[in-house]
């Protein structure tokens, strides 16, 4: 099983537990609750749409991440395409985070 395929699989089971919430507004309130231990943004998310979960991101030191397109993150949580979701269990995030830093670095290494 590939890293993407367990970070795909994470999220799901997050989805399932009751521990994620999507879209841009819900994650906004989440964010404002410090409700949310991660952030994970598309790739092809709209530039406004980064900057916001940026900023408001690092004002509240909540980790994001940029990972796969819009269209698969709808589709990992059974949902229309989503441009961001918010992990709000610490264990998922923990993983999560752990997960999508080492496909990061297989990019530069010529993995997956």
């Amino acid at each position: 099983m590939s890293v993407k395929d367990k970070i795909k699989n994470l999220i799901g089971f997050a989805m399932k537990a009751g521990k994620l919430v999507s879209g841009e507004d819900g994650c906004k309130i989440e964010i404002k609750k410090n409700n949310v231990f991660l952030i994970i943004v598309a790739e092809d998310a709209t530039d406004n749409t980064k900057k916001l979960f940026t900023d408001k991101t690092s004002y509240r030191s909540i980790p994001l991440r940029f990972f796969e397109k819009k269209e698969t993150l709808g589709h990992i949580i059974g949902k229309a395409p989503r441009a961001v979701i918010g992990i709000k269990d610490k264990s998922f995030a923990e993983k999560l985070i752990e997960h999508i830093d080492n496909v990061e670095d297989s990019k530069y290494l010529g993995g997956d």
